[in-house]
């Protein structure tokens, strides 16, 4: 559950979300009056599998990772929502007014808007802006959701790209190469490739830089191939 309101909005935030500055003076008028400006502490459990959802949060500052949980422990990622950004599954959530289905926890400190349910749903029947903002959103995330299933069901992009990184090392212990090229390199999508890169810097196993990937720990890279499957 979202703690109490601080503060009410001012017309500062709509900087965030640069779809909304066309917004419609009415419906401008009923965001600034319905938004709540929200301060959520790090590790606040936002939403729990099964809970109905109250608000439409659109994050200003921070990241919300939302994430599953199977029977046996084991977690999976879906994705993270970081500033400017909203959640697809609470979009669903409402629109189908279902129960949530997956966790969403608060990985840093959030500073955000909160929207109540009949807000949302009066905005978006009554704004074309706003109804474009949702469903922008909620396309672009969920191709990355597509994108994951590929990921988890057809193979481990993590494995083809440890091991291209190491095989293409120059002499200064990296590639000069892009995200993109490495893609279709690998017959996958940018995206993938991102997040698995950015995966591998937490990790330390490399370092990201623009244009270049270096290659920190090239042993533990081979060692994923090793140890897949234990």
């Amino acid at each position: 559950m979202l703690p109490q309101h601080i503060e009410k909005i001012d017309g500062i935030w709509v900087g965030a979300f640069p779809a909304l500055s066309a917004l419609e003076p009415d419906a401008g008028a009923l965001l600034h009056a319905q938004g709540t400006r929200m301060a959520v502490p790090r590790g606040t459990v936002l939403f729990r599998i099964g809970s109905l959802c109250h608000n439409f949060l659109m994050l200003l500052d921070g990241t919300v990772r939302v994430q599953m949980t199977a029977e046996t422990g084991r977690e999976i990622v879906l994705y993270r929502v970081g500033a400017g950004e909203t959640c697809i599954l609470t979009t669903a959530c409402l629109m189908t007014r279902a129960d949530y289905s997956a966790e969403g926890v608060a990985e840093t400190d959030l500073d955000a808007i909160a929207l109540g349910a009949g807000a949302f749903h009066n905005l978006l029947a009554r704004s074309a802006v706003f109804r474009d903002f949702v469903f922008a959103s909620f396309g672009t995330r969920l191709l990355g959701m597509m994108m994951l299933v590929e990921e988890v069901a057809f193979g481990r992009i993590d494995l083809r790209l440890a091991r291209f990184l190491v095989d293409h090392r120059d002499a200064r212990g990296g590639l000069d190469t892009t995200h993109q090229t490495l893609a279709v390199e690998l017959g996958t999508a940018r995206e993938v490739v991102s997040r698995q890169l950015k995966e591998f810097e937490r990790r330390g196993l490399v370092e990201l830089s623009r244009g270049r990937v270096g290659v920190c720990d090239p042993g533990a890279l081979l060692a994923l191939e090793r140890t897949d499957g234990v």
